[in-house]
């Protein structure tokens, strides 16, 4: 396993298929990354797609624990919001807050697939503790500015790989949460 390098690459959250990409390949539970992944940095509002595949991942039966190294309140905030355990403060691509949040929901290594859009902490960090790691592209550019600077970095690593095309939603509804 390549510690920098995706098991899979995507454009959005949304485009990740829970039957498919989650339970299709044996996964029944997400570490899922809140900043510039679940929510934009810019705006701080949940996506209207990001509910909806939420809520498909719920009516499935996926796990969910946001995983962050945020540690401002707006984080607790999210994770209050959508009704999911929160590991915040987690310094990825250290391997403690991996643990934390799989003992949280449950989960094994074999069937737990992080979801981020850092290559340096939420891919490290997924493949550090021997989990499967999804990259997503950030939803906004507006970052940190040790972030930006680390996001030179993993254009270079990325290369010329480009995301998987893109598939329907399996309900095409949104569902609440």
């Amino acid at each position: 396993m390549a510690y920098f390098k995706p098991d899979r690459y995507f454009s959005r959250l949304s485009q990740i298929s829970i039957e498919k990409d989650i339970l299709g390949c044996g996964f029944e539970n997400v570490l899922l990354d809140i900043d510039n992944t679940f929510v934009p940095r810019d705006t701080q509002v949940i996506p209207r797609d990001a509910r909806v595949w939420l809520g498909c991942a719920r009516e499935a039966g996926v796990a969910i624990c946001l995983l962050s190294n945020n540690w401002h309140k707006v984080v607790y905030d999210f994770a209050d919001e959508v009704g999911l355990p929160i590991v915040a403060k987690a310094m990825k691509p250290c391997p403690p807050a991996y643990f934390t949040a799989m003992r949280k929901i449950g989960a094994k290594r074999k069937n737990t697939v992080a979801i981020g859009d850092q290559l340096m902490t939420d891919v490290l960090g997924a493949h550090t503790v021997g989990i499967k790691a999804y990259l997503i592209q950030p939803l906004v550019e507006q970052d940190l500015p040790h972030t930006l600077f680390l996001r030179h970095f993993e254009r270079v690593l990325v290369g010329d790989a480009q995301p998987e095309a893109p598939v329907a939603c399996e309900r095409g509804e949104e569902v609440r949460i």
